[in-house]
Protein backbone atom coordinates (compact mmCIF):
# COMPACT_ATOMS: atom_id res chain seq x y z
CA UNK A 1 0.00 0.00 0.00
CA UNK A 2 1.63 3.75 -0.87
CA UNK A 3 0.80 7.16 1.07
CA UNK A 4 0.85 10.54 -0.01
CA UNK A 5 1.29 12.52 3.21
CA UNK A 6 0.86 16.26 3.93
CA UNK A 7 2.26 18.98 5.89
CA UNK A 8 4.58 15.50 7.21
CA UNK A 9 6.79 18.11 9.47
CA UNK A 10 9.62 15.91 10.84
CA UNK A 11 8.32 12.68 10.27
CA UNK A 12 6.03 11.69 13.32
CA UNK A 13 3.76 10.42 11.24
CA UNK A 14 5.23 9.20 8.44
CA UNK A 15 7.04 6.82 10.61
CA UNK A 16 3.86 5.24 12.19
CA UNK A 17 2.76 4.92 8.61
CA UNK A 18 5.92 3.28 7.88
CA UNK A 19 5.68 0.70 10.42
CA UNK A 20 2.12 -0.27 9.45
CA UNK A 21 3.22 -1.33 6.16
CA UNK A 22 2.44 2.02 3.64
CA UNK A 23 5.31 2.83 1.69
CA UNK A 24 5.42 6.98 0.60
CA UNK A 25 4.85 8.12 -2.81
CA UNK A 26 5.82 11.76 -1.65
CA UNK A 27 5.77 13.79 1.70
CA UNK A 28 4.99 17.39 1.48
CA UNK A 29 6.08 20.32 3.59
CA UNK A 30 7.01 23.59 3.23
CA UNK A 31 9.51 24.24 6.40
CA UNK A 32 13.07 23.59 5.56
CA UNK A 33 14.57 22.05 8.24
CA UNK A 34 11.93 19.48 8.56
CA UNK A 35 12.43 19.36 5.24
CA UNK A 36 16.03 18.16 5.97
CA UNK A 37 14.88 16.20 8.50
CA UNK A 38 12.89 13.57 6.13
CA UNK A 39 15.97 13.22 3.98
CA UNK A 40 18.41 12.39 6.64
CA UNK A 41 16.86 9.75 8.04
CA UNK A 42 15.03 8.41 4.63
CA UNK A 43 16.88 9.43 1.58
CA UNK A 44 14.82 7.08 -0.47
CA UNK A 45 11.71 9.56 0.55
CA UNK A 46 10.42 11.61 -2.44
CA UNK A 47 10.52 14.98 0.12
CA UNK A 48 8.65 18.00 -1.51
CA UNK A 49 9.37 21.44 -0.12
CA UNK A 50 6.56 23.74 -0.74
CA UNK A 51 3.35 25.57 0.13
CA UNK A 52 1.14 22.57 0.42
CA UNK A 53 -1.58 24.94 -1.39
CA UNK A 54 0.65 24.94 -4.83
CA UNK A 55 0.82 21.25 -4.79
CA UNK A 56 -0.93 19.62 -7.61
CA UNK A 57 -1.38 16.25 -6.54
CA UNK A 58 -3.25 14.75 -9.41
CA UNK A 59 0.04 12.10 -10.51
CA UNK A 60 -0.72 10.78 -7.45
CA UNK A 61 -4.65 9.82 -8.43
CA UNK A 62 -4.85 6.39 -7.22
CA UNK A 63 -2.90 6.43 -4.17
CA UNK A 64 -4.12 3.92 -1.05
CA UNK A 65 -3.80 6.76 1.94
CA UNK A 66 -4.13 10.62 1.60
CA UNK A 67 -2.77 11.67 5.42
CA UNK A 68 -1.22 14.85 7.24
CA UNK A 69 -0.75 17.03 10.27
CA UNK A 70 -2.56 20.07 9.03
CA UNK A 71 -1.44 23.30 10.96
CA UNK A 72 -3.19 23.15 14.22
CA UNK A 73 -2.81 26.84 15.20
CA UNK A 74 -6.58 27.80 13.81
CA UNK A 75 -7.99 25.71 16.28
CA UNK A 76 -5.91 25.83 19.37
CA UNK A 77 -6.86 27.01 22.87
CA UNK A 78 -3.78 29.03 23.02
CA UNK A 79 -4.43 30.99 20.11
CA UNK A 80 -7.75 32.44 18.56
CA UNK A 81 -9.71 29.94 17.38
CA UNK A 82 -10.47 31.52 14.04
CA UNK A 83 -10.99 28.48 12.09
CA UNK A 84 -11.92 28.56 8.63
CA UNK A 85 -11.08 32.13 8.89
CA UNK A 86 -7.86 31.87 9.79
CA UNK A 87 -5.27 31.91 6.95
CA UNK A 88 -3.21 28.87 7.93
CA UNK A 89 -6.42 26.68 7.70
CA UNK A 90 -5.15 23.90 5.34
CA UNK A 91 -7.82 21.78 6.16
CA UNK A 92 -9.40 22.84 2.53
CA UNK A 93 -5.92 22.29 0.72
CA UNK A 94 -6.32 18.72 2.37
CA UNK A 95 -10.00 18.39 0.95
CA UNK A 96 -8.39 19.13 -2.75
CA UNK A 97 -5.73 16.93 -2.47
CA UNK A 98 -8.31 13.69 -1.61
CA UNK A 99 -10.29 15.02 -4.52
CA UNK A 100 -7.33 14.89 -6.86
CA UNK A 101 -6.19 11.64 -5.60
CA UNK A 102 -9.34 9.64 -4.50
CA UNK A 103 -7.64 7.51 -2.01
CA UNK A 104 -8.68 4.65 -0.88
CA UNK A 105 -8.67 6.15 2.67
CA UNK A 106 -7.98 9.60 4.81
CA UNK A 107 -6.40 9.75 8.12
CA UNK A 108 -5.85 13.83 9.52
CA UNK A 109 -4.90 14.46 12.41
CA UNK A 110 -5.24 17.55 14.54
CA UNK A 111 -5.43 19.56 18.18
CA UNK A 112 -8.23 18.55 20.74
CA UNK A 113 -9.79 22.12 19.98
CA UNK A 114 -11.11 20.73 16.66
CA UNK A 115 -13.80 19.16 18.55
CA UNK A 116 -15.24 22.19 20.73
CA UNK A 117 -18.81 23.22 20.04
CA UNK A 118 -17.51 26.64 17.52
CA UNK A 119 -15.91 24.13 15.21
CA UNK A 120 -19.59 21.48 14.89
CA UNK A 121 -20.49 23.26 11.73
CA UNK A 122 -17.00 23.19 10.49
CA UNK A 123 -16.55 19.69 10.92
CA UNK A 124 -19.87 18.49 9.42
CA UNK A 125 -18.76 20.83 6.84
CA UNK A 126 -15.55 18.58 6.16
CA UNK A 127 -17.55 15.32 6.52
CA UNK A 128 -20.11 16.61 3.70
CA UNK A 129 -17.46 17.36 1.59
CA UNK A 130 -16.06 13.97 2.26
CA UNK A 131 -19.67 11.94 2.30
CA UNK A 132 -19.99 13.45 -1.42
CA UNK A 133 -16.99 12.03 -2.49
CA UNK A 134 -17.48 8.25 -1.27
CA UNK A 135 -16.19 8.21 1.91
CA UNK A 136 -17.51 7.31 5.40
CA UNK A 137 -16.52 9.77 8.17
CA UNK A 138 -15.56 9.81 11.45
CA UNK A 139 -13.92 12.25 14.38
CA UNK A 140 -11.71 10.73 17.42
CA UNK A 141 -9.97 11.94 20.53
CA UNK A 142 -6.82 10.25 21.63
CA UNK A 143 -4.31 10.37 24.26
CA UNK A 144 -0.84 9.41 23.38
CA UNK A 145 -0.17 8.31 26.99
CA UNK A 146 -3.11 5.59 25.79
CA UNK A 147 -0.71 4.19 23.16
CA UNK A 148 2.28 4.09 25.32
CA UNK A 149 4.07 7.69 24.56
CA UNK A 150 5.09 9.11 27.90
CA UNK A 151 2.98 12.48 27.76
CA UNK A 152 -0.21 13.69 28.10
CA UNK A 153 -1.03 14.78 24.57
CA UNK A 154 -4.24 14.61 23.74
CA UNK A 155 -4.93 14.03 19.29
CA UNK A 156 -7.88 14.56 17.58
CA UNK A 157 -7.91 12.19 14.50
CA UNK A 158 -10.05 12.34 11.22
CA UNK A 159 -10.38 9.16 9.69
CA UNK A 160 -12.44 8.52 6.20
CA UNK A 161 -12.43 5.44 4.43
CA UNK A 162 -14.20 4.24 1.19
CA UNK A 163 -17.89 2.89 1.68
CA UNK A 164 -17.09 -0.40 0.58
CA UNK A 165 -14.16 -0.32 3.29
CA UNK A 166 -16.07 1.57 6.17
CA UNK A 167 -17.50 -2.08 7.78
CA UNK A 168 -14.24 -3.26 7.84
CA UNK A 169 -12.35 -0.72 9.90
CA UNK A 170 -12.34 0.09 13.75
CA UNK A 171 -11.03 2.06 15.67
CA UNK A 172 -7.42 1.54 17.36
CA UNK A 173 -8.32 0.62 21.45
CA UNK A 174 -6.20 2.93 23.55
CA UNK A 175 -4.83 1.87 26.77
CA UNK A 176 -3.24 -1.38 25.16
CA UNK A 177 0.47 0.00 26.09
CA UNK A 178 0.76 1.56 29.35
CA UNK A 179 3.45 4.68 28.86
CA UNK A 180 6.77 4.54 31.36
CA UNK A 181 7.43 7.60 33.98
CA UNK A 182 9.40 10.09 32.68
CA UNK A 183 12.32 8.95 34.94
CA UNK A 184 11.89 5.49 34.03
CA UNK A 185 12.11 6.70 30.30
CA UNK A 186 14.77 8.82 30.65
CA UNK A 187 17.31 7.31 32.94
CA UNK A 188 19.96 6.04 30.67
CA UNK A 189 19.97 9.53 29.21
CA UNK A 190 19.90 11.30 32.49
CA UNK A 191 23.13 9.35 33.03
CA UNK A 192 25.09 9.65 30.06
CA UNK A 193 27.86 11.86 31.84
CA UNK A 194 27.86 9.80 34.80
CA UNK A 195 25.26 12.35 36.86
CA UNK A 196 24.94 11.19 40.25
CA UNK A 197 21.46 12.67 40.71
CA UNK A 198 20.17 10.46 38.02
CA UNK A 199 18.93 7.54 40.09
CA UNK A 200 17.43 9.83 42.90
CA UNK A 201 15.59 12.15 39.63
CA UNK A 202 14.15 8.90 38.47
CA UNK A 203 12.24 8.27 41.56
CA UNK A 204 11.05 11.79 41.50
CA UNK A 205 10.25 11.95 38.31
CA UNK A 206 7.52 8.86 38.78
CA UNK A 207 4.49 10.92 36.14
CA UNK A 208 4.13 11.05 33.11
CA UNK A 209 4.95 14.07 30.72
CA UNK A 210 2.64 17.17 30.25
CA UNK A 211 1.94 17.94 26.44
CA UNK A 212 5.22 19.09 24.62
CA UNK A 213 4.76 22.65 22.76
CA UNK A 214 6.46 22.95 19.77
CA UNK A 215 5.79 26.78 19.52
CA UNK A 216 6.27 29.05 16.59
CA UNK A 217 8.93 30.84 14.66
CA UNK A 218 7.40 33.89 15.92
CA UNK A 219 8.37 33.39 19.37
CA UNK A 220 11.80 32.79 20.94
CA UNK A 221 14.01 29.96 21.88
CA UNK A 222 13.09 26.50 23.15
CA UNK A 223 11.55 25.74 26.69
CA UNK A 224 8.54 23.14 27.35
CA UNK A 225 6.07 25.86 27.23
CA UNK A 226 3.52 28.38 29.35
CA UNK A 227 4.12 28.90 32.98
CA UNK A 228 1.57 25.68 33.56
CA UNK A 229 3.69 23.75 31.39
CA UNK A 230 6.20 24.55 33.09
CA UNK A 231 5.25 24.26 36.70
CA UNK A 232 3.99 20.62 35.83
CA UNK A 233 7.61 19.78 34.41
CA UNK A 234 9.16 21.25 38.18
CA UNK A 235 6.92 18.77 39.66
CA UNK A 236 8.98 16.27 37.70
CA UNK A 237 12.03 17.40 38.88
CA UNK A 238 12.52 18.91 35.44
CA UNK A 239 13.65 22.93 34.71
CA UNK A 240 11.35 23.94 31.59
CA UNK A 241 12.45 27.16 30.82
CA UNK A 242 14.80 25.98 28.19
CA UNK A 243 16.34 22.80 26.65
CA UNK A 244 20.05 21.43 27.52
CA UNK A 245 22.83 20.63 25.09
CA UNK A 246 24.13 17.89 27.06
CA UNK A 247 23.06 15.58 29.62
CA UNK A 248 24.09 16.74 33.46
CA UNK A 249 27.48 16.08 35.12
CA UNK A 250 28.51 13.98 37.48
CA UNK A 251 28.54 16.81 40.26
CA UNK A 252 24.94 18.55 38.75
CA UNK A 253 22.85 19.82 41.30
CA UNK A 254 19.82 20.96 40.83
CA UNK A 255 16.71 20.64 38.29
CA UNK A 256 18.26 19.40 35.27
CA UNK A 257 16.92 20.53 31.67
CA UNK A 258 16.20 18.23 28.84
CA UNK A 259 17.94 17.71 25.86
CA UNK A 260 16.29 17.44 22.28
CA UNK A 261 17.36 13.54 21.67
CA UNK A 262 15.30 13.32 25.54
CA UNK A 263 12.44 15.26 24.33
CA UNK A 264 12.13 13.25 21.03
CA UNK A 265 12.05 10.05 23.32
CA UNK A 266 9.22 11.75 25.34
CA UNK A 267 7.70 12.30 21.85
CA UNK A 268 7.69 8.28 20.58
CA UNK A 269 10.50 8.68 18.52
CA UNK A 270 13.58 6.24 18.48
CA UNK A 271 16.46 7.02 19.20
CA UNK A 272 18.17 6.56 15.56
CA UNK A 273 15.78 9.29 14.42
CA UNK A 274 17.99 12.10 13.95
CA UNK A 275 16.90 15.95 13.56
CA UNK A 276 18.64 18.30 11.36
CA UNK A 277 19.20 21.79 12.36
CA UNK A 278 20.56 23.54 15.42
CA UNK A 279 18.28 23.20 18.90
CA UNK A 280 16.02 25.95 18.29
CA UNK A 281 14.09 24.01 14.89
CA UNK A 282 14.93 20.68 16.10
CA UNK A 283 12.86 21.31 19.28
CA UNK A 284 10.06 22.50 17.21
CA UNK A 285 10.27 19.52 15.15
CA UNK A 286 10.00 17.54 17.91
CA UNK A 287 7.31 19.81 19.66
CA UNK A 288 5.24 19.92 17.19
CA UNK A 289 5.38 16.19 15.63
CA UNK A 290 2.38 13.38 15.72
CA UNK A 291 3.84 10.73 18.01
CA UNK A 292 4.45 8.08 15.74
CA UNK A 293 2.96 5.11 17.87
CA UNK A 294 -0.50 6.87 18.15
CA UNK A 295 -0.47 7.32 14.00
CA UNK A 296 1.04 3.73 14.16
CA UNK A 297 -1.87 2.97 15.92
CA UNK A 298 -4.75 4.59 13.79
CA UNK A 299 -3.00 3.92 10.33
CA UNK A 300 -2.58 0.06 11.14
CA UNK A 301 -6.36 -0.20 11.23
CA UNK A 302 -6.76 1.70 8.25
CA UNK A 303 -4.50 -0.77 6.31
CA UNK A 304 -6.61 -3.92 8.06
CA UNK A 305 -9.64 -2.83 6.79
CA UNK A 306 -8.10 -1.73 3.17
CA UNK A 307 -7.03 -5.75 2.78
CA UNK A 308 -10.17 -7.00 4.51
CA UNK A 309 -12.38 -5.21 2.09
CA UNK A 310 -9.94 -6.24 -0.71
CA UNK A 311 -10.18 -9.73 0.28
CA UNK A 312 -13.70 -9.18 1.00
CA UNK A 313 -14.41 -8.39 -2.94
CA UNK A 314 -12.27 -11.31 -4.17
CA UNK A 315 -14.65 -14.02 -2.24
CA UNK A 316 -17.22 -12.07 -3.76
CA UNK A 317 -15.77 -12.45 -7.09
CA UNK A 318 -14.74 -16.19 -6.96
CA UNK A 319 -18.43 -17.08 -5.83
Amino acid sequence: MHSLELCAGAGGQAQGLERSGFEHEALVEIDAAACSTLRLNRPQWNVIEGDLSQFDARPYRGVDLVAGGVPCPPFSKAGKQLGGDDERDMFPQAIRVVDETRPQAVMLENVRGLLDAVFVDYRMNIAKQLQAMGYWTDWRLFNAADFGVSQLRPRVVCVAVRQDIAPFFRWPVPGQNLPPTVGTLLHDLMLTNGWRGADAWRDRANAIAPTLVGGSKKHGGPDLGPTRSRAAWAALGVDGRGLANDAPEADFVGMPRLTVRMCARVQGFPDDWQFAGKKTPSYRQVGNAFPPPVAHAVSAQIAIAIEQAAAHRIMRLAA
